[in-house]
């Protein structure tokens, strides 16, 4: 059902009822499976992901010769695997599935620039991504529980990799520079409207992610990527306050 632009241009709000610049609630947690080096919990909306981080740890080549990796820095390996109950299409993705695989490759990039992974030669630091539920914002999600997950695990990194989607109220056919930006897009918008991810770590917006997932004409990029490196730092904030919190609650139980 096409969204009602209408609705949105007379009162302001959108579907959901958020303003164009708003963001969706955001709930995370980090060491939330004992049995990895680091985890976390995520929530963007009902976008819900669990990441599990291994490593760094010395690994064994992947390509036929065997003997063990000679490389001078970590290897990062993504994994991510979308259950079927998570969407509406009821599909359940694998590894061999081409978006996926498409998103796994794009973990590994924006990570490979904030890692020290110089630091750990002849490494791998595997990063498993579980999708418990999906509505909008599937790869910034991935990338924020990524990021609580390699914090947790002690993992050397420069800087939080935030990551959100931006979108814009115009249809893909027209050229309207007129058309607002949209922070923070939800699955009905993602599926209606054009719309790009973002992720920025550092306190310049050093852009690690610039996927433009759908069509997107010229004149509204701009003020699209503006709104998004504005999400990024509200995002980078709470995901801040989310590892804050649990280093005080570690350190008030080491006291007791």
């Amino acid at each position: 059902m096409p969204l009602d632009t209408s609705t949105y241009n007379l009162a302001g709000l959108r579907t959901d009822g958020r303003r164009w610049n708003e963001l969706r609630r955001i709930h995370g947690q980090i060491s939330t499976q004992a049995a990895a080096d680091g985890s976390s919990y995520f929530e963007m909306g009902q976008t819900k992901i669990i990441c599990t981080v291994h490593g760094p740890s010395e690994g064994r080549r992947t390509g036929g010769g065997g003997g063990r990796d000679q490389s001078n820095s970590a290897r990062i390996d993504t994994e991510i695997s979308i259950a079927g109950f998570s969407g509406v299409d009821r599909k359940r993705r694998n590894g061999k599935d081409k978006r996926v695989q498409e998103m796994c490759h794009t973990v590994e990039s924006a990570f490979s620039s904030t890692l020290f992974t110089h630091l750990y030669p002849h490494s791998t630091v595997s990063i498993v991504l579980h999708v418990l539920s999906q509505d909008g914002s599937l790869l910034a999600a991935c990338l924020n529980a990524a990021t609580l997950a390699l914090v947790d695990a002690g993992v050397p990194m420069s800087d939080y990799v935030a990551a959100c989607t931006t979108g814009s109220t115009g249809s893909y056919a027209s050229d309207d520079e007129e058309a607002d930006p949209l922070l923070d897009l939800n699955g009905v918008e993602e599926q209606e409207l054009p719309f790009l991810t973002i992720g920025a770590s550092g306190g310049e917006d050093k852009v690690n992610v610039l996927i433009v997932e759908t069509k997107v004409p010229m004149v509204r990029l701009e003020a699209m990527i503006s709104v998004g490196l504005d999400g990024c730092r509200q995002i980078r904030g709470i995901l801040d306050e989310i590892v804050r919190a649990h280093g005080k609650k570690v350190l008030e139980a080491r006291v007791n």
